[in-house]
């Protein structure tokens, strides 16, 4: 049981050694966990976190952060260099904080559908930032009382949680949007494809495109279970590697999907390897609607990237302010971007 005279202190009269007394592990275990998380397994990570959050420690070091309110500092934790998409919604939050006096610092995380982020667990305890933007990954009850607690200023970019504001492009919606176009061009024997979903906690943008694809299906008279789904690697490569695949089946798809425009391409470059005519014989739809797909002339869903980075800015800096309204959950519609493989 707590002792009520430790929990009762001030958060910067807690010291580091009362945190690692508290949790028993030393005091450099602290510092892994605040400072470099992925170095701390995760029964511990959890164990020493707890204890922060009960004590209220701030680490000394941002001393100087909380008395430089005039400034600002914010952070976007995103998996970039997993998906390039996010550079771009990188783009307009920076353009929308041209205008305020805001540091502005960047952190990566894995792929949410191939690890967890320490990163996100451990930001709010750091005392460095006055916001966060979250973008691409999902929110754990646990993180999401953290960052209450700490009361830091929040904004989810493509994902969801109830007590945070939230800037989405509805992913079903683009499934259900690409399903109707290929079926108007006479195609039914569909194919997704995708990287794999490693977590069964939440559902990722993946599984809702494929849902989108699949009441497409349903509302337009033809058996789901037809469609194939294929999941391989997060690369050209690997769009190549399932179409390959999907192409030796007896009865192939005669149109592809893919979460990403990477992945089109793939496909793209192996129907044209293969000898097969596009969009004649087969269509392929990307996703994004990057460069990359208007490079190629490909058909992509279109996401406004820029537009919803600018939009979440200006959500944390409300927030920031103390004069947002009540929490925002801003859904966006894609749309098909026709080019010439469908």
């Amino acid at each position: 049981m707590s002792n009520p005279a430790e929990t009762s202190r001030a958060p910067d009269k807690v010291t580091i050694y009362e945190v690692a007394r508290r949790a028993g592990v030393s005091i450099a275990t602290v510092s892994h966990v605040i400072n470099r998380p992925e170095r701390v397994n995760s029964s511990t990570r959890e164990r020493v976190l707890d204890v922060v959050d009960e004590l209220g420690f701030v680490p000394k070091h941002t001393a100087v952060s909380l008395a430089r309110k005039g400034v600002g500092r914010i952070g976007v934790l995103a998996p970039f260099t997993s998906y390039r998409s996010y550079a771009t919604r990188l783009n307009g939050i920076l353009e929308a904080c041209t205008a305020r006096a805001v540091e502005v610092v960047v952190f990566d995380a894995p792929s949410a559908a191939t690890a967890e982020s320490p990163l996100l667990q451990t930001l709010p305890t750091t005392g460095r930032l006055d916001g966060l933007l979250i973008m691409g990954l999902p929110l754990e009850d646990g993180t999401a009382a953290r960052l209450r607690k700490r009361k830091l200023a929040t904004v989810l970019v493509d994902s969801l949680h109830p007590d945070f504001d939230c800037v989405n492009v509805d992913d079903e919606a683009g499934g259900y949007a690409a399903g109707g176009h290929l079926l108007e061009r006479g195609h039914h024997r569909l194919a997704f494809i995708s990287e794999g979903q490693h977590s069964s906690a939440y559902i990722s943008p993946g599984e809702l495109r494929a849902r989108g694809l699949v009441k497409a299906l349903k509302d337009g008279g033809f058996d789901p279970g037809d469609l194939e789904w294929a999941l391989t690697t997060n690369s050209i490569q690997g769009g190549r590697a399932a179409a390959a695949e999907l192409l030796s089946h007896a009865d192939p798809p005669t149109a592809f999907l893919c979460h990403h425009d990477d992945l089109a391409a793939g496909v793209l470059a192996e129907l044209r390897a293969t000898g097969h005519s596009v969009p004649a014989e087969a269509a392929v739809i990307g996703y994004d609607d990057s460069d990359l797909a208007e490079a190629l002339d490909m058909t992509s869903i279109h996401q406004p990237f820029a537009e919803t980075g600018r939009i979440a800015a200006a959500l944390l800096f409300s927030a920031m302010d103390d004069t947002g309204k009540s929490t925002q959950q801003i859904n966006i519609i894609p749309r098909v971007a026709v080019r010439g493989t469908t």
